[in-house]
């Protein structure tokens, strides 16, 4: 497969507006994402529908995510930046005016989906468009900033939809959202730029049925797996994960096979870069620990320290602003260190932080899991900066749209993974603590902990993943009229070679 062709060189100032733009929208839509936790509830009686089909409202969100993002890393390539980023603010606005004014369930529901297609593509579109725009040695301190809106963003939904739902109605969950994406869909039309040329070619359309089937199964089927309670599902979700996990495998073959002899709607070759692969493989260790650590402590805070939704979502706020904050200033130490000086002692630190989770119990003080978590949180700051920028700056440009929706696709796998993992053993340990005569909150609280202790070995997987971690030498900026395209083909040779 050819280098696309280079875009033309744009002005520091141009390049700028155009990153400002793309990671306030993905803001945005990631904000979105979690907005809804406390909302259940309320959509539960407004609705007369139970908690399972109210789940769907997320479950439906991330089973979205996991179908579409394999095809954007074909989609990307053969469509213009401004194209991309008019269709994916079009698809969340009409969720979400249709969400705000959804006279029953169903509606809702299609909604949430029509959202989540928007949010599918933003997130590989603004990774694509770093990767193409910004020379190698700045690439730490701008992946900074973009953690900053993956991490602070969720983190704000539950506090900021708490608020709003003291305020009115659920509807204000999608008002509010509505003007600010108005806004900002408007002013990206009016700054974007188109980043390189589209490149024309068939797409495979096997593969799309195949990707949506395989991803979608296995990420519901593990999400399943996780919810406590596998009788209200139709089918076994361990069949569910088998099959999804079969259908990922014939997709991956065929790409593979396509790779030979067409344009595959997933290119694999991503995986031939070691740095890209260990890269990967230690961020889905440390998201699966992250999201199980996620979705433990609101049970924790709430069942068994009696805090209320509202002061557990302002509870957990510090702990994604420290993330947050962190990573503009870990992406400038990457420029300067390298990943693996940041890598190894984040996840030591993520590591400790899980084990010490493990050890609390009923009568530990609310604040003490905030400073956990703060510390947690400033240990993954530590490692998705650096794995994020390491592990796509080794691949050559036409293979950035491909590497990020890689990216994004386990990214939604390990979420589930982690998931299920955590609840399952929370559960059980929970039901077996309860048969030997424990009460409801010390049965739950004996769950949570071995839930955490499952973080604290995916803590200790990470650290030994982590020491992998090396940084691939980025070469000086070729003088040249085009800097970010030239040094960016240089890296991606010299990457390539070893």
């Amino acid at each position: 497969m050819s280098v696309p062709p280079a875009s033309p060189a744009h002005p520091p100032a141009r390049v700028t507006a155009v990153l400002r733009v793309l990671v306030l929208s993905t803001f945005v839509v990631f904000l979105n994402e979690t907005i809804m936790v406390n909302a259940i509830p309320r959509l539960m009686r407004e609705f007369e529908v139970t908690a399972a089909a109210a789940g769907w409202l997320s479950t439906a969100f991330m089973l979205t995510m996991a179908v579409v993002i394999p095809v954007t890393g074909w989609f990307l390539q053969r469509v213009t930046t401004r194209t991309a980023f008019g269709l994916a603010m079009t698809l969340f606005l009409v969720g979400t005016a249709l969400a705000a004014a959804a006279p029953a369930f169903p509606v809702l529901l299609v909604a949430r989906v029509i959202q989540a297609g928007g949010t599918a593509v933003m997130m590989p579109l603004l990774m694509t468009t770093l990767m193409t725009l910004v020379p190698p040695q700045d690439r730490g301190r701008v992946m900074g900033n973009i953690t900053l809106v993956i991490s602070v963003a969720p983190a704000l939904g539950p506090a900021v939809s708490g608020v709003l739902l003291q305020l009115g109605s659920w509807r204000l969950l999608f008002l509010a959202v509505l003007p600010i994406a108005v806004a900002m869909a408007l002013f990206g039309r009016r700054t974007l730029v188109n980043i390189g040329e589209p490149q024309a070619g068939p797409i495979d359309w096997p593969s799309v049925p195949l990707a949506a089937a395989g991803f979608g199964a296995l990420v519901y089927g593990l999400s399943e797996l996780g919810a406590g309670d596998a009788s209200r599902a139709p089918v076994s979700p361990a069949v569910t994960t088998v099959v999804g996990a079969v259908l990922v495998a014939l997709f991956a073959w065929r790409q593979l096979a396509l790779q030979r002899s067409s344009t595959p709607l997933l290119d694999l070759r991503t995986f031939t870069f070691r740095h890209f692969s260990v890269a990967l493989a230690l961020m889905c260790l440390s998201f699966m620990g992250l999201m199980g650590a996620f979705i433990l402590l609101p049970i924790y805070l709430q069942e068994v320290c009696g805090l209320t939704s509202l002061q557990t979502g302002l509870l957990l706020i510090p702990g994604g602003l420290t993330m947050g904050l962190l990573g503009p200033q870990v992406g400038k130490l990457y420029d300067r260190f390298g990943a693996p000086r940041l890598v190894v002692p984040g996840a030591v630190l993520t590591a400790v932080c899980l084990a010490l989770f493990a050890l609390t119990g009923e009568g530990t003080s609310p604040w003490l899991v905030l400073a956990l978590h703060v510390a947690l949180s400033a240990g993954m700051a530590f490692v998705f900066t650096p794995v994020f920028t390491s592990g796509l700056s080794v691949l050559p440009p036409h293979l950035y749209p491909h590497g990020s929706a890689a990216l994004g696709s386990l990214q939604q796998v390990s979420a589930a993974a982690g998931t299920a993992l955590v609840i399952s053993v929370m559960t059980g340990h929970a039901a077996s603590a309860a048969a030997d005569g424990a009460d409801a909150t010390g049965a739950l609280a004996t769950g949570v902990r071995w839930g955490f202790g499952v973080g604290a070995v995916l803590g200790a997987l990470t650290v030994l993943v982590a020491l992998l971690v090396r940084t691939p030498p980025v070469p000086e900026p070729p003088a040249g009229p085009q800097p970010q395209d030239e040094g960016g083909t240089t890296t991606d040779k010299t990457a390539g070679a070893r």
